[in-house]
């Protein structure tokens, strides 16, 4: 079963510095049809206005992925790490028992636009963790490039959690495949551009839910940038 969730449909906070876009139920959003999907929790498309940026805030017993697509996000947290997240480089940060951190848009005139992605952890309590990884576009042109799995199979970030996260650049005739174990749920979040998925039209920020597929089947893409998820459950 496919079941298409549009663009303008997800839930939207505009507070000014930050504009933000909710695939699923968070902070003053609820929709109890959208509380998540398997393990994934949250997608929330941001745009942070320069010099601004969320002040230090804890998190606990989460997987959190950061996909940067424009700007830059500065990260800082209570586990030592002060860097810079850039477009093409995928964070982890596992929060486990606990951990602070703040993210700023430092860069004069530039607005960060970055996908914030909670996947529930296998287990709680564990010891919280960073990884940063750079994937160059070139790794991800047509072709879905894996960027985190629990493993940390081929180059990927490692989560703590039963998914696996692939990336992908599709333009015309570039077409991709991956195979889905019926029993698991998948997630295809389009980041922007156009892209047929197994044979549904997508427009930037929409997504597809998807359930008792055998396959993710990619095709027709017009300057598109896409996620995939293969989850738990």
């Amino acid at each position: 079963m496919l079941t298409l969730r549009k663009s303008q449909d997800r839930g939207y906070a505009d507070h000014g510095w930050l504009k933000s876009y909710h695939s699923f139920s968070f902070a003053g959003y609820y929709d109890p049809a959208h509380m998540g999907w398997g393990n994934l929790r949250v997608i929330n498309e941001d745009r942070v206005a320069p010099g601004t940026g969320f002040g230090k805030h804890g998190h606990r017993d989460m997987e959190i992925v950061s996909y940067v697509l424009s700007g830059e996000l500065a990260h800082r947290d209570s586990m030592g790490n002060v860097v810079g997240i850039p477009p093409g480089d995928v964070q982890r940060m596992s929060a486990g028992t606990g951990v602070q951190h703040s993210e700023f848009n430092h860069a004069e005139g530039q607005t960060t636009h970055f996908l914030q992605i909670w996947i529930e952890p296998d287990a709680t309590g564990i010891s919280p963790g960073y990884e940063q990884k750079t994937i160059a576009d070139t790794e991800k042109r047509g072709v879905l490039r894996l960027v985190a799995s629990p493993d940390g199979a081929r180059g990927s970030i490692t989560i703590h959690a039963d998914a696996k996260l692939y990336a992908g650049l599709f333009d015309g005739a570039e077409r991709a495949e991956l195979a889905l174990d019926p029993a698991r749920k998948g997630y295809v979040h389009l980041v922007r551009g156009s892209l047929e998925v197994n044979g549904q039209p997508l427009s930037g920020g929409d997504a597809v839910l998807l359930e008792g597929e055998k396959r993710v089947a990619l095709s027709n893409g017009d300057d598109a940038e896409v996620l995939v998820f293969d989850l738990a459950p």
